[in-house]
C-alpha cells in the first residue's frame, strides 16, 4: 500500500512558460528539469527518439499514448547517450516484452538522470502547443512538485529559449572517427571518402553511405577548412543537430568555403538549414515544428510524394516558386527542391551551378520510413561524378 509520503515522492508536474500546468507522476529519474516543450508524432521509435543529439535541450512529449513496451537496447541508440532535457508520456509500460529488450526505458532513464513525467494528457497538451506554439517548460518531481505553481513558472521563464541557443559543439564527438564499409557489409573496394561534420549525426547516417561502399570521416563541429583538405574526401557532408541555425556562423563560414571549391555537399537537417544560410537565405523559428516519422514531402525533381522523418523546429527562408540567383550571387543559381505538403516549408535546397543539395529530413529512417533512402545514392553518384 502506497502511504502519502511514498506518493508525495512520486509526484511530478510539469508547467508550462504560459502557466498551464499538468500533474503527474515521476517517470525516470527524479528531480528536475528545464527546456523547449515540443511534442513528437511517432507511434514508434521512442529510443530512436530519445538518443537523437538533435533533441537536446528540448522536452519531449510523445503523442502516442503507450511508451516502454518493447524496452530499449544497445543496438538501437542513436548516439552514445540519451540528450532530451525532459521526457512526458501519458501510459509509460509496467514492464517491456519483447525479445530484444535488455532494460526497461523507466530504468534507462534513471541510469542516465532524465526526468519525466507520466500519467498526464499527452492529448491535451499536445494540442495546446499547436494552438499557442513551442514554449519554455519544467518538470518539476517530488517536492518540488508541490511547490505554487506561480514560482514554478518564474523558474521556468527564467530559463533560456531555444532561439539563440547554439548546442551543436555541445553534443558533437571530439576527435575524428571513420567508418568503414567493411564493417556495414560491403566487400569491394572503396568508392569514395566522405568528410563528414558531426553538429549531431545520428549513428544510422554514416552506416547508409557505408552501406554504399563510403569511407566516412566524422569530424567535430569544430573542424575547419583545413582538417577538410587534410582527408582530401570526394565529398562534404553536413549532419543534423540541434538549436538555432542562426547561431552557426562558423560552420556557415566552413561550408561557403568548401562550396568555392567545388567539392560536393549534402546536408541532412542542421545541414540543409546551414546550406540555406551559406547561400545567403535567413533562418526562422517554425510555430511547433515537424517532429515524428509521417511527414509528407513532395521532390519537385520526380514530383514524387514520400513520407518521412522529421526533427527539426526551425526553417530556411527561400523563394519556393523556380531557379532564383543565391543571395550570395557567387554560388550561382539556387531552387526549392523539397517541399513539406502540410505547411509549404522548404524540405530541401539544391544549387544548379554548383555540385551541392541538402533536405530538411532525416533519411537515414532510423526510426522512419525508407522512402528517402535514394538520396544517399543520388549523392554518392554525385561524388563519383566529379571524381571521375
Amino acid at each position: 500500500m502506497m502511504t502519502n509520503k511514498t506518493a508525495q515522492r512520486n509526484d511530478a508536474v510539469l508547467v508550462l512558460e504560459d502557466g498551464t500546468a499538468f500533474r503527474g507522476r515521476s517517470y525516470g529519474a527524479q528531480g528536475t528539469t528545464l527546456g523547449e516543450a515540443v511534442f513528437s508524432t511517432g507511434m514508434t521509435g521512442y529510443q530512436e527518439t530519445l538518443t537523437d543529439p538533435s533533441y537536446a535541450g528540448q522536452i519531449i512529449v510523445q503523442t502516442a499514448p503507450h511508451i516502454g513496451n518493447t524496452g530499449v537496447n544497445a543496438e538501437d541508440a542513436e548516439s552514445r547517450k540519451i540528450w532530451v532535457a525532459g521526457y512526458v508520456v501519458r501510459d509509460a509500460a509496467r514492464r517491456p516484452s519483447n525479445w530484444r529488450s535488455e532494460l526497461s526505458l523507466d530504468d534507462h532513464l534513471v541510469e542516465q538522470g532524465v526526468v519525466g513525467i507520466r500519467g498526464i494528457d499527452t492529448r491535451a497538451l499536445t494540442r495546446h502547443l499547436r494552438d499557442v506554439g513551442s514554449l519554455r517548460a519544467g518538470i518539476f518531481g517530488g517536492e518540488e512538485a508541490n511547490r505554487p505553481i506561480a514560482d514554478l513558472v518564474e523558474k521556468v521563464k527564467a530559463s533560456e529559449p531555444m532561439a539563440g541557443r547554439k548546442l551543436a559543439e555541445s553534443v558533437s564527438i571530439s576527435q575524428t572517427e571513420v567508418v568503414e564499409p567493411a564493417d556495414w557489409g560491403w566487400d569491394k573496394p572503396v568508392v569514395a571518402e566522405l568528410a563528414a561534420l558531426d553538429l549531431g549525426i545520428k549513428a544510422m547516417t554514416p552506416k547508409r553511405f557505408a552501406e554504399r561502399g563510403v569511407r566516412v570521416h566524422v569530424l567535430p563541429a569544430t573542424s575547419t577548412i583545413e582538417d577538410i583538405r587534410a582527408i582530401n574526401p570526394d565529398g562534404f557532408f553536413i549532419s543534423n543537430g540541434p538549436g538555432d541555425p542562426a547561431t552557426a556562423d562558423e560552420q556557415v563560414e566552413l561550408l561557403q568555403n568548401v562550396l568555392r571549391e567545388k567539392l560536393p555537399f549534402f546536408g541532412i537537417c542542421f545541414g540543409n538549414q546551414i546550406l540555406g544560410r551559406a547561400l545567403g537565405f535567413g533562418t526562422y523559428k517554425l510555430k511547433f515544428g515537424h517532429r515524428g516519422i509521417n511527414q509528407p514531402v513532395m521532390d519537385r525533381t520526380t514530383n514524387k510524394v514520400e513520407i518521412t522523418a522529421q526533427n527539426h523546429g526551425f526553417a530556411v527562408d527561400a523563394p519556393l516558386d523556380g531557379p532564383t540567383e543565391a543571395p550570395q550571387n557567387e554560388f550561382g543559381r539556387v531552387e526549392v527542391s523539397h517541399i513539406g505538403l502540410n505547411d509549404n516549408v522548404v524540405e530541401g535546397l539544391r544549387c544548379l551551378d554548383i555540385p551541392a543539395f541538402s533536405v530538411q529530413y532525416h533519411p537515414e529512417a532510423a526510426a522512419g520510413p525508407h522512402d528517402a533512402a535514394y538520396l544517399f545514392d543520388r549523392f554518392v553518384d554525385l561524388m563519383l561524378e566529379h571524381k571521375n
